[in-house]
């Protein structure tokens, strides 16, 4: 009796373990049947029969055949890139510029996508795209006129991007240059232009005033030969008596200076030097 409860025993866990195992076997083979595609992002199912299907998988928990197919997800929200490019001028100065990309692929076109490039295919595509489009749009330009025409040269960045992106199904929202820098042989060169046109703005200066100084001159010429002139018809018609008033008002001029000055001292005329003394107090001193 005892022996048929052990036999009861061990089938009954014999049974409980093939369920166990059962039970584990489904639910590896139900999680291996599901994947999850999470907002903001799309999946490509890839089958090992037909190839990358051509229908994009959107957002939720789907189903799929185990071992057989294999699912793809793509990032469909728009992303930030940004690159560097030396670039050559029409006058052959180099210019440093930075880009900065907004980009999404095409939806519809993911299975395309992942055939050609695969899920890395902003990293592979915008850098070379970006250097291409950067480099032939600078070398329209002088290196002035990139400052001069910034907005111009920069829709013709984004209109020539946003063209050569769509060859490779991807969408781009947004195009900018954020910064933008000359070499140092520009540098010098704007210095060494800036200083020739102060060095002409002086020298036109130096030229005006030595024109000005010309002129007047000359007008002081002609005002002091009038002078002479009137005087001298003066003269022939009133004698010398005119030179006589102006030598007098002259001394009194020079008299008026002379008696504002404090280191001036009045002596008087003649012999006499003791300035008024009182010649009584003289004698009785003695």
């Amino acid at each position: 009796m005892a022996a048929g409860g052990g036999q009861a025993a061990f089938s009954f866990l014999t049974n409980i373990a093939r369920t166990a195992v059962g039970l584990g076997v489904s639910a590896s083979l139900l999680s291996a049947s599901l994947y999850t595609v999470d907002g903001g992002q799309r999946a490509v199912l890839f089958d090992r029969f037909r190839g990358v299907l051509d229908e994009t998988v959107g957002e939720g928990t789907h189903f799929l055949v185990p071992w057989l197919q294999k699912p793809y997800i793509f990032d469909i929200r728009t992303r930030p890139h940004t690159f560097t490019s030396n670039s050559g001028t029409k006058d052959l100065q180099m210019v440093n510029l930075t880009l900065r990309l907004l980009s999404r692929p095409d939806v519809p076109m993911l299975p395309t996508i992942f055939k050609s490039l695969g899920t890395e295919y902003d990293e592979k595509v915008l850098p070379s795209i970006g250097n291409e489009v950067l480099k032939a749009v600078v070398a329209q330009f002088n290196a002035d006129q990139l400052l001069t025409e910034r907005p111009h040269v920069s829709a013709l960045v984004r209109d020539a991007l946003i063209k050569r992106a769509r060859d490779f199904n991807i969408v781009l929202d947004d195009v900018a240059i954020t910064h933008l820098s000359y070499g140092s042989e520009f540098s010098i060169a704007v210095e060494k232009k800036q200083v020739a046109q102060q060095e002409a703005e002086r020298s036109k200066f130096l030229v005006a005033r030595a024109e000005q100084e010309r002129r007047a001159a000359v007008i002081r010429a002609e005002g002091e030969s009038e002078a002479a002139k009137l005087i001298s018809d003066a003269t022939a018609a009133v004698g010398t008596g005119i030179l006589e008033l102006r030598r007098i008002e002259a001394a009194r001029e020079i008299a008026s200076t002379l008696s504002k000055s404090p280191n001036v001292v009045y002596l008087p005329g003649g012999n006499n030097m003791l300035l008024g003394l009182n010649p009584t107090g003289l004698g009785q001193g003695r």
